[in-house]
């Protein structure tokens, strides 16, 4: 992931990025921050960032995002981003056990925004 700097402070508070690792359900946009950092938009504004990068540069068709079903936090930041809701999906090995949800949108709907 591409680390995240808080300008004001100079720290790291998490990390964003594109990412299509095997196994996956598709071309992903994934993000993980410090808890204390969650609420500051920071998420919001480093997938977008992500996501334009990831259409304009990488000529990517689609974006998913893989959130644990609990995560409330994570399901706001890619309703705000403007992904719905695909359905269940699954970890590769060796965490194919735990379900997850599939948000996603496609590079038209994200450019109609």
């Amino acid at each position: 992931m591409l680390s995240a700097i808080e300008k004001s402070s100079g720290w790291w508070v998490g990390g964003v990025s594109p990412w299509r690792p095997e196994g996956r359900p598709g071309t992903e946009i994934a993000w993980a921050f410090l808890r204390e950092m969650w609420g500051k938009g920071y998420a919001v504004e480093g997938a977008a960032a992500a996501a334009n990068w990831a259409f304009l540069t990488l000529g990517w068709m689609e974006i998913v995002h893989v959130i644990d079903g609990n995560n409330v936090a994570s399901q706001r930041v890619a309703r705000k981003l403007g992904s719905t809701l695909r359905g269940p999906g699954r970890f590769p090995e060796p965490r194919y056990l735990e379900a997850v949800e599939i948000w996603g949108q496609s590079k038209e709907d994200w450019e109609k925004r």
